[in-house]
């Protein structure tokens, strides 16, 4: 499985709640260390630098990224939201965020852990109750579990990324025809 963080969801929490990847299937884990958690901070572009953390910050990581995912599906799905999810996404929320300062060189933001988490949670509540909420749809790769917001002209878009699920679909749907070709002409 490739370990590298992927950011196609379209907004920071989604991307995050994506980091739990194949929830239906193999379920892989791409916060296995506080060094792999802050790298997907800075990565996203939420932060510049993160203080070192530890596993309880990649404990509390994950417990806000399994809320926004039970919050994000509950939306889409026009379900009820979960009780627990919405406490968990408020109480990060209500810690302080990364800020942005100015430097001579422009802007820098330095964050720890608990600030970087809670700037997530700030973007998940951003979104689930703003207008990208219609645009909000899974994957069509049946492996994929992530959530995406589709801006595409006529909401046609099928998958998170071309790159990670799109090409692999579109090729393997291509084998099997060429498969059913060759038996049929054989």
């Amino acid at each position: 499985m490739n370990l590298d963080h992927v950011f196609v969801c379209g907004n920071p929490a989604l991307d995050f709640a994506a980091t739990l990847r194949a929830r239906r299937s193999v379920r892989f884990e791409m916060f296995t260390t506080p060094d792999r958690l802050n790298a997907w901070y800075v990565e996203s572009g939420l932060v510049d630098a993160v203080s070192p953390g530890g596993e309880a910050d990649v404990d509390q990581a994950r417990a806000v990224r399994e809320a926004v995912y039970r919050l994000v599906t509950a939306r889409r799905l026009g379900e009820e939201c979960d009780r627990a999810a919405l406490t968990v996404v408020n109480n990060a929320a209500r810690k302080p965020p990364a800020v942005p300062q100015l430097t001579p060189s422009g802007r820098w933001t330095q964050a720890t852990p608990e600030e970087a988490l809670s700037t997530v949670a700030r973007h998940a509540i951003e979104l689930l109750s703003g207008a990208d909420v219609p645009l909000l749809k899974e994957c069509g790769n049946p492996e994929c579990t992530r959530t995406y917001i589709d801006r595409s002209r006529g909401m046609r878009r099928q998958w998170c990324g071309m790159d990670s699920c799109g090409n692999k679909i579109k090729a393997a749907a291509y084998r099997a025809r060429k498969k059913t070709t060759h038996a049929a002409a054989g």
